[in-house]
C-alpha cells in the first residue's frame, strides 16, 4: 500500500521545471521599487541612473555564467542600488553575503532550491504589494452555476438520443452558455495562469530550502506545510496534465479553466501576507547569492567603510565594467573636487567610476578599491545632456535644466554627491566659465561635487570651494590622480595625430599662444571666495 501511495505522489507531482530565464523588460524590473515602501527621496534618479551606467552593471550582477538570477532577485538587486539600504539593513547584508563567501560550498545548493524562480514568466511584486490594485472580483454567477451547465448538457444529449429530438435544444443552450464564459474569461485566465505558475515556483522554492540546514535558510524553516497546501490550491487537478486532452474536454465542457481562475484569484487575496513572506525572502536570498558569486569572480574590492557627508577616501578605485581599468585614488576632506586632465585621459570614466563606487557602497556595502571610505548618500550625475530637436531644446539650455536640478536637490535639505562632467560645453568659452563659477559655487556650498572641465581658468576661481585634481599620465603610461589643475593641454597637438594639415596645426598653435597670453594663470582666485560667505 505504501508503494502505491508513493507512485501515486509521484505522479501527482509537478515537475521540476526548466530555468526559461524569460528576457524580462527593464519597466518589469523596476516595478518592486516602484511600489513605494521606501522614501523615495534618497532614490538615484533617471539621469543619473543613464549617466553612470547602472543598468548595465545591474547586469553583470544578475548573469553569471549560467547560474542567472530570476526577476525576483533581480528586482531586489535593483531597488537595493536605486534606492540604497539604511546602516543597520547594509550591516545584516554584509554579514549574509560574508558568509556564503566564508562557505562557498553552501552557494551551489543553495542556488539548486532556487532555481526554479527562473521559470517565472511573468513579473509578481505588482499582485503582491501594489496597496493601490482593486479586489479581486467576486466569481460571477454564470461561473458558479457551470457545474449545473454540464450537468443540463449531459442530461440533454442524452434525452436527444432516447427521449426526442427536442433534448438538442438544451445541448445547445448548455453549449452557448459554457462558450460564452471562454469567450469572455479565457484570456485572462491564461494570463491569470503564469502568474499562478511564477507563485509556485515562489512556494516550491520555499519548502525545498524549509529544514535544509544550508547557511541564510533558518528563515524558511516551518514555511514547508503551508507552503504545499497554498501550491497545491493554486494548481489545477493533476489529471488534467496526466490524461493527454482532460485540460482542454474539462475547459470546454465544465468550464473549469474559468472557475480555477476565479477560485485562485480569491485565494490569492487571502493569502497575501503568506505569499509576500515567500517573495521577500526568497527574492533577498537570490539576490545575496548574486552578489557573493559577483564577488568570488572579482579579485579587486573590499568592504568599504560609511564617511561623513563631505569626506571621502578610495584607494586603487577601479570601473568594474573595464576590464583593463585604471585604478585610481583620492581623498576628500570638507572641500570637492576641480578635476582637469588632457582629453582622451579618463576624466569621464574616473567619474563614472567614482559615481557606480559609490551607488555599489551604499546598495552593497562593496565597492571596487582596495580600500574605502564612502559617504553613503545619493549621487546625482550630470554627464550626457544633450540637445532635443523635437522640443526644441539646445545642449546649453538642457545643461542649465540639469544644473537648476541639481541646485535644488542640493538645497533640499538632504545631503548628496554631484557628479558633473565637462559643465557648460553648449556655450562659449566666457559664458561657459561664467555661469559655472557661479552653479558649481552655489552647488558646493551644500554638496559634494566633483566636477571636470577643460576651462582651466575655473581651478583657480572655484578653489575656495574645490580642491584641485588632475589625472596624468606618467613616463610609464600610468595613469594617477595628484593634486594640482593641468599645466599643459593637447586639444591643439591632436590636430597633427588626427590627420589635420600642418597649416590647420600652425594656426592652431598661433591662436593658443595669443589666447594663454590673454589670461593669468591665478586670475580670479578669490573673485567668488571674496563674497563668500
Amino acid at each position: 500500500m505504501s508503494s502505491v501511495k508513493s507512485w501515486l505522489a509521484r505522479l501527482a507531482q509537478r515537475p521540476e521545471p526548466e530555468p526559461l530565464d524569460y528576457p524580462f523588460a527593464p519597466s518589469d524590473v523596476a516595478r518592486l521599487h516602484g511600489l513605494g515602501r521606501h522614501d523615495r527621496a534618497d532614490d538615484l534618479d533617471d539621469q543619473t541612473w543613464r549617466d553612470l551606467l547602472l543598468e548595465r552593471y545591474l547586469e553583470t550582477l544578475s548573469q553569471d555564467g549560467a547560474d542567472k538570477v530570476s526577476i525576483f532577485g533581480r528586482q531586489v538587486l535593483y531597488r537595493r542600488l536605486r534606492a540604497g539600504v539604511s546602516a543597520p539593513e547594509a550591516a545584516v547584508r554584509r554579514a549574509r553575503v560574508q558568509r556564503l563567501l566564508d562557505e562557498p560550498e553552501a552557494i551551489a545548493p543553495l542556488q539548486r532550491s532556487l532555481v526554479a524562480l527562473r521559470s517565472a514568466e511573468v513579473e509578481t511584486a505588482a499582485l503582491l504589494f501594489d496597496e493601490q490594485a482593486p479586489p479581486a472580483p467576486a466569481q460571477p454567477a454564470l461561473v458558479a452555476r457551470a457545474p449545473l451547465l454540464t450537468l443540463l448538457l449531459v442530461l440533454s444529449v442524452a434525452a436527444a438520443l432516447a427521449v426526442s429530438p427536442l433534448g438538442w435544444i438544451g445541448v445547445g443552450v448548455a453549449m452557448y452558455l459554457l462558450v460564452a464564459m471562454q469567450m469572455r474569461w479565457r484570456d485572462e485566465a491564461v494570463a491569470w495562469k503564469k502568474s499562478t505558475d511564477a507563485l509556485q515556483m515562489l512556494l516550491r522554492a520555499c519548502s525545498l530550502l524549509d529544514g535544509s540546514g544550508l547557511p541564510l535558510a533558518a528563515d524558511f524553516d516551518g514555511l514547508r506545510r503551508d507552503a504545499g497546501r497554498l501550491s497545491r490550491a493554486l494548481a489545477r487537478p493533476p489529471l488534467s496534465s496526466i490524461v493527454p486532452g482532460a485540460s482542454e474536454y474539462g475547459d470546454w465542457f465544465v468550464a473549469s479553466n474559468i472557475r480555477h481562475y476565479f477560485a485562485t484569484l480569491a485565494l490569492v487575496a487571502r493569502e497575501r501576507g503568506f505569499l509576500r513572506r515567500c517573495f521577500d525572502l526568497c527574492a533577498e536570498l537570490e539576490a545575496d547569492l548574486a552578489l557573493a558569486r559577483h564577488l568570488r569572480g572579482r579579485g579587486h574590492w573590499c568592504w568599504a567603510e560609511r564617511s561623513g557627508a563631505r569626506t571621502l577616501a578610495l584607494e586603487a578605485g577601479v570601473h568594474p565594467l573595464l576590464d583593463d581599468a585604471a585604478a585610481l585614488s583620492v581623498t576628500l576632506d570638507g572641500k570637492g573636487v576641480f578635476l582637469s586632465g588632457q582629453n582622451g585621459v579618463g576624466k569621464s570614466t574616473f567619474l563614472r567610476m567614482l559615481g557606480l563606487n559609490l551607488a555599489a557602497a551604499r546598495a552593497f556595502g562593496f565597492c571596487y578599491a582596495r580600500q574605502a571610505a564612502l559617504p553613503a548618500l545619493p549621487v546625482v550625475a550630470s554627464m550626457q545632456n544633450e540637445d532635443s530637436l523635437l522640443n526644441g531644446h539646445s545642449l546649453y539650455i538642457a545643461e542649465l535644466a540639469r544644473a537648476r536640478e541639481l541646485l535644488a536637490l542640493a538645497a533640499g535639505g538632504r545631503a548628496v554627491v554631484c557628479l558633473v562632467d565637462e559643465i557648460f560645453r553648449g556655450t562659449n568659452h566666457e559664458e561657459s566659465v561664467s555661469a559655472a563659477a557661479a552653479v558649481v559655487d552655489e552647488l558646493a556650498r551644500d554638496a559634494l561635487v566633483v566636477v571636470s572641465s577643460h576651462n582651466l581658468v575655473l581651478g583657480p576661481l572655484l578653489s575656495h570651494r574645490l580642491a584641485p585634481w588632475r589625472i596624468v599620465q606618467g613616463p610609464d603610461g600610468a595613469l594617477r590622480l595628484e593634486p594640482g589643475v593641468l599645466g599643459r593641454t593637447n586639444g591643439v597637438s591632436l590636430l597633427a595625430e588626427r590627420g589635420f594639415g600642418v597649416a590647420v596645426q600652425r594656426k592652431a598653435e598661433r591662436v593658443a599662444g595669443w589666447l594663454a597670453r590673454q589670461r593669468g594663470s591665478e586670475a580670479g582666485a578669490d573673485l567668488l571666495a571674496r563674497e563668500t560667505p
